[in-house]
């Protein structure tokens, strides 16, 4: 299959998937495993950060790469209440005398951590870009090792299929709500008070004390799925405080409904990516080829899942134990984010017509795993109050189920915030036009996860601030990932020199 860019974002997974994708496992929109780096030297005052060695970074980590922690309100009613630690990285720029400031590079998730990404990102950005900043990662609110929360779940539910609302073969809801009351009770008891506390809107706070802590008047910044909206969310709670801020892969940042939003637009969003997948595996001469035609491949497809709803494929060691019709969709979902995905997905649809399941793929460790779900759970449910009504999500489901097969229903379901027992702290952030001009938003085309209907609607609520480049490509995460040449150009170009089209633009 054709791949237009050199980097391929493949581990990655959180409560809705939006970060990517780890072995199907993941509650998100996203699951991403933490890395081990953390900071090794005492906590920061809010205005200082003392830097030193990371420790337990592993082989990929950067020589150069620092660690510090930093000290912000748990509850920012309460400033000069109990405080809790955020641990910051950073990888200093490559050529002092260019250097324009720092660069916050901002995770997906929620459940995501950037704490090595200074490192990793450092093998790819190009070089007038690592001249030009200092790179900044940083562990979200909850995210080891910042100070961490957990809602100490039950291990079957922490399978990406029960995190997901995927509905039981005939369409019910009433699992995904007992799911629901389960996971939600297990976060208010074992959670304690920082799960209340964990939200976007403290998340940009967050990064406006790391922005002061580094010395910076304005900063700039990469934000990648979630990570968009906190960036946009950011935008709005500290205009003045932009410089240049890149949006790649961007969520619909609707006031009223944030995560479920997010959730519904796997609908579309598979809708635009399955035809890629399907391509390729009706393509003469892969290895895996599944059908003759495209409409063959989502014809087999629909039909084997319904099969293993009635009668699953034991899958000893997995999590849950058994492949069925679900298991079968969120494994599409998970391969749908880039297109080195499709092999897996084509082996396992061939696999399952024998009656055969290759083993599932090696899910995070346990504690990664409960870490990142308790944080997607408290940010997405945190945000905006969900629906408490089982019928209402029930009828939503039935639609879905009739309108996008594909999905069978999932992304209307309800998840675990139907049962949360907590009232968000405050509305949502409503993203407006009004403030500096300093947004650049990229957008594949073709996005399982944060789908161009859904880039669009951030595009209109920015207005006049922002430019927004789509990229015909498909996969999720556009700069540098799986996008293509004209769109990393325009990026680049922008984080460099802070030139920007003077329209939006479309990168054949």
């Amino acid at each position: 299959m054709k791949k237009s860019t050199r980097h391929s974002r493949a581990g990655r997974a959180t409560l809705l998937g939006l970060a990517g994708a780890t072995a199907a496992a993941g509650l998100g929109l996203g699951l991403t495993a933490p890395a081990t780096a953390s900071p090794s030297m005492t906590t920061a005052s809010p205005s200082t950060l003392r830097w030193g060695a990371c420790e337990g970074g592993g082989p990929g980590l950067d020589p150069r790469q620092q660690c510090a922690t930093l000290s912000v309100p748990m509850d920012y009613a309460k400033p000069d209440g109990k405080q809790i630690r955020i641990a910051v990285s950073r990888l200093p720029s490559e050529d002092p005398s260019a250097r324009r400031g720092a660069l916050l590079l901002i995770p997906g998730g929620p459940g995501g951590t950037s704490i090595g990404q200074p490192s990793e990102k450092a093998k790819v950005l190009p070089q007038e870009v690592r001249d030009a900043y200092d790179l900044i990662g940083f562990a979200p609110r909850g995210m080891a090792p910042s100070t961490a929360v957990t809602c100490d779940l039950d291990t079957s539910d922490l399978a990406a299929t029960k995190l997901r609302p995927w509905p039981a073969p005939d369409g019910s809801v009433e699992g995904n709500m007992a799911n629901a009351r389960r996971m939600s009770e297990a976060c208010a008891r074992n959670g304690g008070e920082l799960i209340r506390h964990i939200s976007t809107a403290n998340e940009a706070r967050d990064l406006d004390r790391i922005r002061a802590a580094l010395g910076e008047r304005r900063i700039s910044a990469w934000g990648v799925s979630y990570g968009t909206y906190v960036g946009a969310v950011y935008g709005e709670l500290f205009p003045h405080r932009t410089d240049r801020f890149v949006l790649d892969s961007n969520d619909n940042p609707d006031p009223d409904r944030v995560g479920r939003a997010w959730l519904a637009g796997f609908e579309q969003g598979v809708e635009d990516t399955f035809p890629e997948f399907a391509r390729y595996a009706s393509t003469p001469g892969t290895p895996d080829r599944v059908a003759a035609t495209s409409a063959e491949v989502r014809r087999v497809f629909l039909e084997l899942a319904a099969r293993l709803d009635r009668a699953p494929l034991p899958r000893p060691g997995a999590n849950p134990p058994v492949l069925d019709g679900n298991e079968l969709r969120q494994a599409m979902l998970t391969s749908l984010y880039d297109p080195d995905g499709y092999p897996a997905l084509a082996q396992l649809i061939n696999a399952a017509r024998k009656g055969q399941v290759p083993p599932a793929p090696p899910a995070p460790p346990e504690a990664v795993l409960q870490n990142v779900t308790a944080v997607a759970i408290g940010t997405i449910c945190n945000d905006v109050a969900f629906p408490a009504s089982a019928a209402g999500y029930q009828q939503d489901v039935h639609d879905s189920r009739a309108a996008f097969p594909l999905t069978a229903g999932m992304p209307r379901g309800p998840m675990a915030c139907a049962a949360w027992p907590f009232a968000p702290k405050e509305p949502p952030v409503r993203i407006g036009d009004k403030g500096r001009s300093s947004f650049l938003l990229v957008q594949n085309e073709r996005d399982v996860a944060t789908p161009l209907s859904g880039a669009r609607k951030l595009r209109e609520a920015l207005g006049r601030r922002a430019v927004m480049v789509t990229v015909d490509s498909t996969g999720h995460d556009a700069y540098l990932a799986n996008g293509n040449a004209c769109g990393d150009a325009t990026v680049t170009r922008f984080l460099a020199t802070g030139r920007r089209p003077a329209t939006d633009l479309y990168c054949r």
